[in-house]
Parts: structure tokens; sequence; C-alpha cells
């Protein structure tokens, strides 16, 4: 009897495995890609939600990060703020990560904006710095009101309005003594005619902003639109102050490598 059980069991089990594959096993080339695409998506938010931290780290190589110009060290420094902001509880959306690296040229695309839960780059882009910061590197950074200096550290995406720069982007400091005036110096996220290739020709380096990370013209608003809602935005720079002092990237290996220099 156990046996006969044991049989009807199996066979269920190949029958109904047989049933859940069917659709893919009839399916035109052009819809198992798409059941393909959304398995990976599935299995992509699982790894993100359970064993985030390794996930995280991994995607820098699936995503080739590192052939477009994003260090490893920077990334690293990124995630490792970004879990500890997660588990505070600080921002209301963690799906997305966007790091800028003011370390490269501002001739240089430096801004990228990941879907961490899905592992995928969204947008790599140039984005400005202010005019005191420097003119093709940004060297100088500051958490004074009217300094026309870019700010670094964490950063939580706040509301968005329309202003002088038309729909920008309120950014709100998450690290005190480096950025945590943002707000009261108005600095946002906005579209900026500066913001462009042509000028890069021209001169070699896009135009500066008053200390906002103002990005391409026809890119603001699906960056804006992606980004609020109160995700995270770090804003990096070769500056040792910042690297010695900021206890968000402090536990990374990157971070201790400074400090004992």
């Amino acid at each position: 009897m156990k046996v006969i059980l044991k049989n009807s069991f199996l066979n269920f089990v190949l029958v109904l495995t047989f049933l859940i594959h069917l659709p893919v096993l009839f399916a035109s080339p052009a819809s198992a890609k798409i059941n393909l695409f959304y398995a990976e998506k599935l299995e992509n938010a699982a790894s993100f939600e359970n064993n985030s931290t390794t996930f995280l780290y991994n995607i820098y190589d699936r995503l080739g990060l590192d052939a477009m110009g994003l260090s490893k060290k920077v990334y690293t420094y990124a995630i490792t703020g970004f879990n500890k902001i997660r588990a505070a509880g600080s921002i209301e959306n963690d799906g997305i990560l966007s790091i800028v690296d003011f370390s490269k040229p501002s001739s240089a695309k430096r801004l990228f904006i990941i879907d961490v839960k899905n592992c995928e780059l969204l947008f790599h882009t140039y984005v400005a710095h202010g005019t005191r910061s420097g003119k093709e590197f940004a060297r100088f950074f500051s958490n004074a009101m009217e300094s026309n200096k870019s700010s670094l550290g964490f950063y939580k995406t706040a509301d968005t309005y329309v202003g002088k720069h038309g729909y920008s982007l309120h950014l709100e400091g998450l690290e005190k003594g480096f950025n945590d005036n943002a707000y009261k110096r108005d600095i946002v996220m906005h579209a900026a005619d500066y913001v462009n290739e042509t000028i890069i020709r021209a001169k070699g380096w896009i135009g500066r902003s008053w200390g906002c990370p103002a990005v391409p013209e026809y890119l603001s608003r699906p960056i804006i639109d992606k980004i609020k809602g109160g995700t995270c935005l770090f804003i990096f720079g070769a500056d040792k102050k910042y690297l010695l002092r900021s206890s968000m990237i402090k536990g990374s290996r990157q971070a201790q490598d400074v400090a004992v220099k």
C-alpha cells in the first residue's frame, strides 16, 4: 500500500512539474525571453532582500561599473553607508542608489543611478559641481551657507518643486558637519543648460553650479522622477577630512587604508 501511495505521489509531482513548464515549452522565442527576464527580476529581488550585502557588492561586477569609470573604492564607500542608512530606516525607498564621483573631471560621466533591487544601471551621465569647488575637478567642499561649494556625503532625496531652474528636487543631508545644511542652502538637483557635451568640446569641462548637483536638461525630469521620494544619494570627493571623519563609511577597508596613512 505504501509503495502504491509513493508511486502515486511521484507521478503527481511529475505531472505538476510538466504543467508548470508547459507554457515555456510551447512559448515562442520572444515570449520565452520575456519569461526569463521576469524570472531574473524575481531572483534579483529575492537576493536583495535575503542576502543584500553580498548581492549589493556583486552588482559592481555584474553591471561592469569599472569599465564605466566608477572605481571599486567609491562603490564600496557607497554600499557601506547605504547599508547603514537602510538599517537605521533613514530612507523610504531603498531600491535606488545614486552615486556622484567628484574625484572624476566634470568632462566625465560621473553620476551613476542604480536600481539595486533589479541590478540595473538606470542613468549614467554628467553632473556639475559648485563654482568655488574648482573648475575641471572639484577639490574644495563646504557645508557653509553661500559658499557656492559642493558638499560631500550621503543624502536623502526629498520633495520636488518648480523654481527658477524648473522642475527640481530638494536634498536632505544626512551627515552632520558635512552636508546637513543642504536643505537650508537650497542644494537641489536641477536641470542646467551648461551641463552638456558641446561645452566640454569647447572648454574641456562643463559649467558649474552654486553647489547643486545639476544635470543635463533632457535628463533632469526622468532622473528626478526616478530618485525622488526618499532614495539615497552619495556624493564622493577626494577629500581626506571626509574619508577620516565620516561615520557613514567607517568600517570599509578603503577608509581604514586612508586612516593609517
